[in-house]
């Protein structure tokens, strides 16, 4: 019997000639990733297990990305402390918060590459199997036995394979393949499976676009998403400079918990509606409901090609009045291309607020908060209730396409009407 892509980087990982799903192994870690929020409960566990040097000071990342810059004196105390535990231990790669969001700056920088074992203290840590990594999410205490020791237990988890065939309708994107999935699937559905995601469609995208289908993987409780590495996966890491790329993929005959297959040709906008990401429903279905705001970035959507969609629809247009419209790059690499290419002027025309990268609005940390009774649209990930303020809010998931359109009309809108 095959392996699946996630069984061999565990085997290799753990130094084992093959492992089976539901097997635990003890396996080495290739990348440990902290953002500001998770950092020093991180280095203290590490303190109390009696260490008082990471492993590996070239392996440990951390970034300031969730308040930045800081908002608070709270926030302002805890940069300070991480910046010196970094200066403390040496770390090689630490990201201030001029850098941008951890999970863009990770794979923009070449950190991540196909076959690797990246941890992060943060759920959204599976944005990277977009590059073939198995790359997973782990509690403060778990990131501290990584930053002392460098391994990990970890559940070789079970895999479902997600085949999304046909050709995107035009102004239909990456985000409705997944909002569609996790629709199906459930919130719980996929709970500490791998999902793989293949097929036509996918092997169609660009890295931004696998890297949202991946990013969103957790929304349904999965351990990691991932998509072989392929062409594109190898030009992308290419122009990085990451060293040695080999390709990792499932066998085969590679034995999988349930394959879902899906045809994108004929698929609509999608929105996931109050209070859960699983609340997915067609752009029909909701269309004309009132919004008070839209956020357009995030780890999920907060990539060029996303901000470059959004223009479509703001260019020459002016955002509807009652209407806050915040974009957010999720990196200074993204900003700088924006700025550059004319679309943070289309943005600061059209009446957007343009903010410094950073987690933005969309965990409701310093930006955008909504208050009681307000709608707000998202290009992020989650829409539980108080996620982006008040509990009383309602929130709104869609994609680039779709917020853009609905920030002029003032109402969720149909992208596909509007150009």
């Amino acid at each position: 019997m095959g392996k699946t892509v996630s069984e061999k980087i565990l085997a290799r990982a753990s130094g084992s000639a093959e492992v089976r799903a539901g097997e635990i192994v003890k396996a080495n870690v290739d990348l440990a990733m902290m953002p500001d929020l998770t950092t020093i409960l991180a280095y203290n566990a590490m303190r109390e297990m009696g260490r008082d040097r990471v492993w590996d000071n070239e392996r440990v990342i951390v970034f300031l990305d969730h308040v930045a810059p800081a908002t608070s004196l709270n926030a302002a105390t805890v940069h300070r402390d991480v910046r010196r535990m970094a200066r403390e231990q040496g770390l090689k790669h630490f990201y201030d918060v001029d850098a941008g969001v951890c999970h863009q700056v990770l794979a923009e920088k070449g950190h991540v590459r196909p076959g690797m074992l990246v941890v992060g203290a943060d759920s959204h840590t599976c944005t990277h199997g977009a590059l073939g990594a198995f790359a997973t999410g782990v509690g403060s205490t778990d990131m501290g036995a990584v930053l002392a020791t460098g391994r990990l237990w970890f559940r070789v988890p079970e895999t479902i394979r997600v085949v999304a065939d046909g050709a995107l309708p035009e102004f239909v994107a990456p985000k409705d393949v997944i909002l569609r999935v996790i629709g199906r699937i459930g919130a719980d559905g996929a709970t500490y499976n791998a999902v793989e995601f293949a097929g036509e469609a996918v092997r169609s995208m660009e890295v931004s676009g696998r890297m949202t289908l991946c990013n969103m993987a957790i929304e349904m409780g999965a351990k990691t998403g991932i998509v072989e590495p392929d062409e594109k996966t190898f030009s992308y890491l290419g122009e990085r400079k990451t060293g040695s790329l080999e390709a990792v993929s499932s066998d085969a005959d590679a034995r999988c918990k349930e394959v879902l297959r899906l045809d994108v040709g004929d698929l609509e906008p999608q929105v996931a509606c109050p209070d859960k990401v699983d609340n997915v429903k067609p752009i029909g279905r909701v269309e004309g409901t009132h919004i008070d705001q839209v956020f357009i970035g995030s780890c999920t959507n907060g990539r060029f090609e996303d901000l470059a969609a959004a223009a479509t629809f703001l260019k020459g247009r002016r955002v509807h009045q009652g209407v806050r419209l915040l974009v957010v790059p999720a990196s200074r690499d993204v900003y700088t291309n924006a700025l550059n290419s004319g679309l943070i002027k289309v943005f600061v025309d059209a009446g957007a607020l343009v903010c410094s990268p950073s987690c933005g609005a969309c965990f409701g940390g310093h930006l955008g908060i909504l208050a009681g009774g307000e709608v707000g649209l998202s290009t992020s990930n989650r829409n539980f209730r108080g996620r982006q303020g008040s509990p009383e809010a309602k929130v709104y998931l869609a994609s680039p396409y779709t917020a853009a359109a609905s920030a002029v009309t003032g109402v969720i809108t149909d992208p596909r009407g509007e150009v």
